[in-house]
């Protein structure tokens, strides 16, 4: 009998039928900073008064798959780790990114080639080659060399399964014309449009920039053509209508397929609002329908990317009716001196619920915030008009130690979210016994069958939540404190 018993056991197994699970891991951080990232084991069962209300799981009603959660790796950002020491490097890397002994952050975004956090403007290939050979003159520059390579590297040896973007604030300065009717050339770091004369030349920049990094180790899972390619202002841009990312995408996605990359394209990557300019609204709209299906490559465009530098996430509702198929990803936002950055009590529970929970009930499979690291005096970062010289880092570190560590509202709410969400896990339906003032939730069945939860209480009350799989299933409770941010993992 005892041996059938295994047997049976070790075929469920091998099937991927997941055993019910009796112990969750609730992790919790309140706006007032007397509980940060606090782990609790909890079972059902357990009493604590009197539920509020019963979250009642739906395992059946699936929606998107979720693909992660991360920061940008920018110069800066690696800049300031670079110079901690190697063991308090390595501890904050492992704590953040370890999928066993840390929070399992998965996503990491960079620029290809200079962003407005790096250490001055350039791209890859500063010097036009020959006719025959326009990129002969490309490689990348000491910021990749010295600063992100070995970071990113550094994070890929604790977690191999990290999922990295690329986007480019700039095309090559002799890529460039000033403007879609006057072809005159554009010799300026920023602003200018891409010369169409070069779309296969640039497409083919993004190629070797990809092959290039795949000699160091490094994969790139996804790129944008274009970061913002509505906003001409910053240090580094070029400015790229709606056609003409569509049209540079008919040269860029062919490249990749005929070079046998299986990188993902997502288009946009730019603001709710399309920086209030009516003839590109609806951008990834116009661009899924001028793209032929029978494109080589077509099948690498996925869906589009958002930042919320203006408008508001309710435009991805708009996107998703238009749109079902395409997938919806959101790769950058970012705190601040404009937006009290540093104040958790501020911060924490309005920005869990703007990048987590509306984002993610509204089909988003993936959550990226600015900054991983930067310093106390907002850097360092380009030293041209146009960068953001007042931007914090989802951590500020002190640059007169380069180790005391000043945690901001992004690194909890990516934390919280990975520790609990993992790539692949399904979001899933839910009902509510009875809605409460100020709780929002996203509800995830995980690839190995176990259930995860984000909560948020932005109400001055202190909740008890219960949660179960199913109507007949048993209740676990769990403790909401007033003003504060909860991920729950069962285990």
């Amino acid at each position: 009998m005892k041996i059938r018993l295994i047997s049976l056991l070790l075929t469920l197994s091998v099937c991927g039928i997941a055993f019910p699970k009796n112990t969750f891991e609730v992790t919790t951080t309140s706006a007032d900073g007397k509980v940060l990232l606090r782990k609790q084991t909890v079972k059902p069962g357990t009493a604590r008064g009197a539920a509020n209300s019963i979250i009642t799981l739906d395992a059946e009603q699936n929606y998107q798959t979720m693909d992660g959660f991360g920061f940008a790796l920018t110069y800066s950002a690696c800049y300031n780790l670079m110079r901690m020491t190697p063991r308090d490097r390595h501890n904050l890397l492992a704590r953040t990114f370890s999928k066993t002994d840390g929070f399992g952050v998965n996503y990491v975004r960079m620029s290809i080639a200079c962003s407005d956090f790096s250490s001055e403007c350039y791209t890859y290939c500063e010097q036009k080659g020959p006719d025959d050979n326009l990129l002969v003159n490309f490689k990348l520059h000491d910021d990749e060399l010295t600063y992100v390579i070995p970071i990113i590297k550094e994070v890929l040896a604790i977690n191999p399964d990290i999922r990295i973007m690329a986007a480019p604030w700039t095309a090559p300065r002799w890529m460039k014309q000033k403007s879609v009717t006057d072809a005159s050339p554009w010799d300026h770091y920023a602003g200018g449009v891409l010369n169409p004369d070069y779309y296969q030349a640039y497409a083919q920049y993004f190629v070797k920039f990809i092959q290039v990094m795949k000699t160091y180790g490094i994969n790139i899972y996804a790129v944008t053509p274009q970061n913002e390619p509505l906003n001409a202002g910053n240090c580094a841009s070029t400015y790229i209508s709606a056609r003409q990312e569509a049209d540079f995408i008919a040269h860029l996605a062919p490249a990749f397929h005929e070079a046998g990359l299986k990188t993902k394209i997502y288009v946009f990557d730019h603001n709710f609002n399309y920086d209030d300019k009516q003839e590109e609204t609806d951008y990834p709209i116009q661009i899924y329908n001028t793209l032929n299906p029978a494109m080589p490559g077509y099948e690498l465009v996925k869906g589009c990317a958002w930042h919320d530098y203006g408008g508001r996430y309710t435009e991805m509702d708009d996107i998703q009716e238009k749109a079902p198929r395409m997938e919806q990803i959101f790769t950058e936002t970012s705190i601040g001196k404009w937006n009290d950055g540093r104040n958790l009590s501020k911060r924490l529970v309005d920005d869990f619920n703007r990048l987590l929970i509306h984002l993610i009930n509204r089909g988003c499979r993936a959550t990226i915030v600015w900054n991983f690291m930067l310093d106390l005096n907002y850097g360092p970062y380009t030293r041209e008009a146009g960068s953001c010289t007042t931007c914090m880092g989802a951590i500020d570190i002190d640059q007169h130690d380069y180790s005391t560590l000043h945690y901001n509202s992004h690194y909890y709410l990516i934390c919280h979210a990975a520790q609990a969400v993992k790539a692949g896990a399904y979001r899933i339906g839910n009902s509510i016994s009875q809605a409460q003032d100020g709780l929002l939730y996203s509800t995830f069945r995980n690839p190995d069958g176990t259930y995860a939860l984000l909560l948020s209480n932005n109400s001055s009350n202190d909740y008890i939540i219960g949660i179960r799989s199913s109507s007949q299933a048993p209740v676990t409770q769990i403790t909401l404190p007033a003003k504060s941010v909860v991920s729950v993992a069962q285990k």
